[in-house]
């Protein structure tokens, strides 16, 4: 009969980015069952409504997570914008989904990179973020900020995009999508790599729905579920299709990810081509009242934003669901029958985000 063992994991473990804990049953070098704890780094954020206003809370939003923390501020607009009838002007729909798009190729960047090291392949970490700082100068030459931008507001933007950075940005794509077609070839056919991938934490179609499951961990078992396609800010006007693998394994999760840069860079232009000659931001009176409940796809995954408003300046409640959240449960099915040294690969396979996770 084997021995079986409990095996703390986290939250500080040399192969992890995020502090997420697990309580590993094995067998010899096999996980049998995977229970996650999280918690470690609440910061209370929600709580906050009662002590700064409804747009003070655009900034606290943001600061739910450092690489989602464009679409939060987004989200939480769009929930108010919702409860209050507010008609955004359409050139600041479009800036938004630029700049989302723009989060979204840094963010895949970043987990590129992770997991690039997460399987020992140091030079190939390095790629990855050297290209991601490509992205981040031109966050910060059209926002002020590498990370978090704080150009939304309630009613549409703070900054405009002139014909100049527009140049800058569309040059910036040429060169992104020239260097990450050299390292796809890497990360899709090098055999060392696809050993450490291929048929690695298996989730069919059928659990990743039954556990809800969102975002590209979602998508490369095959589910074709995008908010994008809701039509909210641009996307309505912009053409792109849902990219899925049916493989369910982290080959398919990273195929996925590599292909929806590649998505992002053409949404990009399709939005700069339009861009349409408007005002940045609507005339904004009174304070809200009543509730909205809005669906976005952060480069996580789908991600809710709950806004309750009583008609005074300070919020019920906000809420938010994170795609982390969401997917800790298809990660722990993942984990069962896996190796002990694929775990640490496997939770990068979900681009875990706790700080989102533990507001």
């Amino acid at each position: 009969m084997k021995k079986r063992s409990i095996v703390p994991y986290g939250p500080q473990h040399p192969v992890l980015p995020e502090p997420v804990h697990l309580d590993l049953v094995i067998e010899d070098e096999k996980i049998i069952e995977a229970v996650p704890s999280i918690g470690f780094v609440h910061r209370g954020l929600e709580s906050l409504t009662a002590k700064r206003d409804f747009n003070q809370m655009v900034y606290v939003t943001e600061r739910v997570c450092g690489i989602c923390s464009f679409g939060h501020g987004f989200g939480y607009c769009e929930a108010v914008e919702d409860i209050m009838d507010i008609e955004v002007p359409e050139r600041a729909k479009y800036l938004r989904t630029i700049w989302f798009e723009l989060s979204r190729m840094h963010s895949h960047f970043l987990w590129l990179g992770l997991l690039a090291d997460g399987f020992g392949f140091e030079n190939l970490f390095y790629q990855c973020w050297r290209i991601r700082e490509k992205i981040l100068d031109v966050l910060s030459l059209t926002t002020g900020g590498r990370v978090i931008f704080s150009v939304n507001k309630i009613g549409g933007v703070m900054r405009d995009i002139t014909p100049e950075m527009a140049v800058a940005i569309s040059e910036m794509l040429t060169s992104v999508r020239k260097e990450l077609k050299d390292i796809v070839p890497i990360f899709m056919e090098d055999a060392s790599v696809k050993r450490r991938l291929v048929g690695v934490g298996v989730l069919s179609k059928e659990q990743a729905h039954e556990l809800g499951c969102a975002g590209p961990f979602a998508r490369a078992s095959g589910i074709e579920i995008d908010m994008r396609k809701l039509g909210y800010a641009a996307y309505k006007d912009l053409d792109f299709d849902i990219i899925t693998s049916n493989t369910g394994d982290s080959y398919g999760r990273c195929y996925v990810r590599i292909n929806e840069i590649f998505q992002s860079i053409d949404i990009i232009r399709q939005a700069l081509g339009k861009l349409p000659d408007t005002e940045l931001a609507a005339v904004v009176k009174g304070n809200p009242k009543g509730e909205s409940f809005i669906r976005i796809e952060q480069p996580r995954g789908e991600a809710i934003y709950y806004v309750r408003a009583n008609g005074s300046p300070h919020l019920d409640r906000m809420r938010v669901r994170t795609p982390t959240f969401a997917n800790l449960a298809g990660l722990c099915e993942t984990l069962k029958g896996a190796d002990y040294a694929d775990v640490g690969l496997l939770i990068l396979t979900i681009d875990p985000c706790i700080s989102c996770t533990e507001r």
